[in-house]
């Protein structure tokens, strides 16, 4: 039972560890979107939210599939 609550959080791990945070130099590019809207997005152009949304992505499937695991322990 544990062991599946485990396999369960890989791919959407694996996910965001990888597309949500590349490219991952010289900062990842989620984060960097996400400063440049908490800074009040300046600049933005639609195709940075749509940036913003696919690297973002893979970090939702996370926190929905760690809810599912763990808090609504199904």
């Amino acid at each position: 039972m544990e062991n599946e609550k485990f396999k369960s959080l890989l791919t959407p791990l694996m996910a965001s560890l990888t597309l949500g945070l590349a490219p991952f130099v010289p900062e990842p590019h989620v984060w960097g979107k996400l400063k440049w809207l908490m800074g009040g997005a300046v600049g933005m152009n639609p195709m940075d939210y749509f940036d913003l949304l696919m690297h973002g992505a893979p970090w939702l499937w996370l926190m929905y599939t760690l809810v599912k695991v763990f808090i609504l322990k199904k």
